[in-house]
């Protein structure tokens, strides 16, 4: 197992005194949002707990967990959404990039480098920026990212559940399982799925 270091925010916070991560989940869902969060820590704090990791290698136990314990350390962070009618109206790339800014304009600090993952280093509001593919396996702030964007979505996606129950939103979170595509055939689409990725 793969666990992401803070080398890289040690030595960037010899240089600046406040560094965020950023990352997102949901992108390949067929319904519900995409949802970022930003990790902000700086040498002031306390903020390194080992267990930390990509949320994809967690069980649900695990990341709840750790976003709690995670809340209480980082210096700051934020969550922001793009919903599946903005995915439809502008591409998932761009939906992505506003739940990212969302996320961004909701802090109480400023960050001076956000490390971000994959693709996704081209926003040009953001101020210093480095771009790591799997960076979510390797660096701890956007480790802690992914983990408080998807404990929060998948907390979101199981309300949504009961407000448009049969989905199976609490099950799949929107992802396009065999139980959801069967689900889209006897109810069709709702107000919560992105017309665009399902064909």
């Amino acid at each position: 197992m793969q666990y992401p270091d803070f080398s890289l925010e040690y030595e960037l916070l010899k240089r600046y005194s406040i560094v965020a991560g950023i990352d997102e989940v949901g992108r390949g869902c067929l319904a519900g949002p995409v949802v970022a969060a930003i990790s902000v820590v700086t040498s002031e704090n306390d903020y390194y707990y080992q267990s930390v990791r990509d949320s994809k290698t967690l069980s649900e136990k695990q990341r709840n967990s750790l976003s709690q314990i995670l809340k209480g350390k980082l210096t700051d962070y934020a969550i922001g959404t793009a919903s599946a009618k903005e995915i439809d109206q502008i591409g998932i790339r761009k939906a992505t990039h506003r739940a990212m800014l969302r996320a961004y304009w909701k802090l109480s600090v400023v960050p001076q480098v956000i490390l971000m993952d994959g693709e996704s280093a081209t926003i040009p509001i953001f101020s210093k920026t480095y771009q790591y593919n799997y960076g979510d396996l390797r660096h701890y702030s956007i480790a802690a990212a992914s983990i408080i964007a998807k404990v929060y979505r998948d907390s979101l996606m199981q309300s949504l559940e009961l407000q448009q129950p049969g989905y199976g939103f609490d099950r799949h979170k929107g992802y396009g399982t065999k139980y959801h595509y069967e689900a889209l055939k006897k109810l069709g689409l709702s107000n919560l799925h992105r017309r665009t990725f399902i064909h």
